[in-house]
């Protein structure tokens, strides 16, 4: 086909999701432009991120990149990895603290003791894979409750926790939210990790769409600095083309003792503390393209303050929403956490039961996505059905905002003049 390959790419385009100001599905960053120059540029040189000898430069760039998060998010010291996303972080997170409280990368689990990992109701699903895949099982991650802000609490931890020890059962790791995915809730960070570490469990905190924020409002993030790992998601909060996700971690040792693990094809040639350094020597990762280019081009282009106050225009702008969201009799504000996400639902009538409503706050999203005109997610909150709006995007103005009441009733007017909520549902 030659040259007339590329006439594909119009249609591409056109059935991709339009990463513009109004763009408030998942948690997503717009991909910021001098990013994704430098992305292009990783692509040209076609770095390997292996190790110092197969990319000087990309190996000194990630590793600097990597103390700089640390240091914007309140925890100098932490060192790590770019990883491909939060899934990644987590997964790499939580083998760190198996492997620190019931080592099994030479024998395996056959045969040790019952352990467990802890987590609220609110974890996100990167959290029950990982915890299958380190082989501690889905049954022995324990979902502890949260409080009517969606935030872990602690009490309800701790008894837990008192309950399998005595039971025999050992704690591996509890995994605090800086940032839930439905609602932005942060779980009080220092009060899980005291507990945490009295009970002599990993701490790891999944940051991946919200602890990015703490450039922007480091007190809502309390006792961050005390966490064993961490996982950051650039291309949420600071946005990034995707992929571009980061763990960071305190304990360098136990990073090489769980992923060490070099072929004699591999190994390094040098014992100088430079040119003989390996990132796979601490990664789940051997081949992966350069990550840290963009990043680090685009955080010296604008500066951190320039992110900073992105993230604060996303704040405000969350409660812009909350603030009209209340002030229309037709909708319900159901959650608004600390971060930049808005659950709302439509209310259909006053004395509309709890089904009724879902039903036609499912087609209503449905209808909403439709028309094009914003692009709202969903999330499920003690039941109901909701409209998700989250705020991740440099891009996003007043205007986007004020856009949305209006679209939810226009979409709502149409469904209520097309026909009844269970044939919408049936042809969306």
């Amino acid at each position: 086909m030659g040259a007339d390959a590329f006439a594909a790419l119009e249609n591409v385009i056109a059935h991709s999701r339009a990463q513009n100001g109004r763009f408030f599905g998942y948690v997503q960053g717009p991909g910021e432009a001098v990013a994704a120059l430098g992305d292009l540029m990783a692509s040209i040189l076609n770095q390997n991120m292996t190790a110092w000898r197969s990319s000087p430069a990309g190996v000194t760039i990630e590793k600097t990149v990597v103390r700089w998060l640390a240091e914007a998010v309140g925890c100098p010291g932490l060192v790590g990895t770019l990883t491909g996303g939060g899934s990644a972080a987590n997964l790499m997170g939580l083998t760190m603290a198996r492997e620190s409280k019931t080592p099994a990368n030479e024998r395996g689990l056959r045969g040790a003791a019952p352990s467990a990992i802890y987590a609220s109701e609110q974890v996100h699903m990167a959290v029950p894979k990982a915890v299958a895949m380190i082989g501690i099982g889905r049954e022995n991650l324990r979902l502890i409750p949260c409080d009517a802000s969606y935030r872990m609490i602690p009490s309800q931890l701790e008894q837990v926790l008192r309950r399998d020890k005595e039971a025999g059962i050992t704690p591996v790791a509890v995994v605090a939210s800086a940032g839930t995915v439905n609602t932005g809730a942060i779980d009080p960070l220092r009060e899980i990790a005291d507990i945490a570490h009295a009970q002599d469990a990993w701490m790891h905190v999944d940051g991946a769409y919200g602890a990015l924020a703490a450039i922007a409002i480091p007190e809502k993030f309390d006792g961050l600095a005390l966490a064993d790992s961490l996982s950051l998601d650039p291309h949420k909060w600071l946005y990034q083309p995707l992929d571009c996700g980061c763990l960071l971690y305190r304990d360098l040792a136990m990073a090489r003792q769980t992923f060490a693990y070099t072929g004699d094809y591999a190994k390094q040639l040098s014992n100088d503390p430079v040119e003989g350094f390996a990132f796979f020597e601490e990664s789940i990762e051997l081949s992966r393209r350069c990550r840290a280019l963009k990043l680090w081009l685009s955080l010296r282009y604008h500066g951190v303050c320039a992110f900073r106050a992105a993230i604060q225009r996303d704040l405000e702008h969350a409660q812009r929403l909350v603030a009209s969201v209340r002030a229309c009799a037709e909708l319900e504000l159901v959650a608004v956490g600390e971060l930049s996400a808005v659950c709302f639902r439509h209310l259909v009538r006053p004395d509309a039961s709890e089904e009724e409503r879902s039903r036609f706050n499912t087609a209503l999203m449905k209808r909403i996505v439709r028309r094009g005109r914003v692009y709202p997610s969903n999330a499920l909150l003690e039941g109901k059905f909701c409209l998700r709006a989250c705020i991740v995007n440099h891009l996003t103005t007043d205007s986007d905002i004020d856009a949305v009441v209006p679209e939810v009733l226009a979409a709502a007017q149409e469904i209520a003049e097309m026909a009844p909520v269970k044939d919408e549902r049936s042809r969306a």
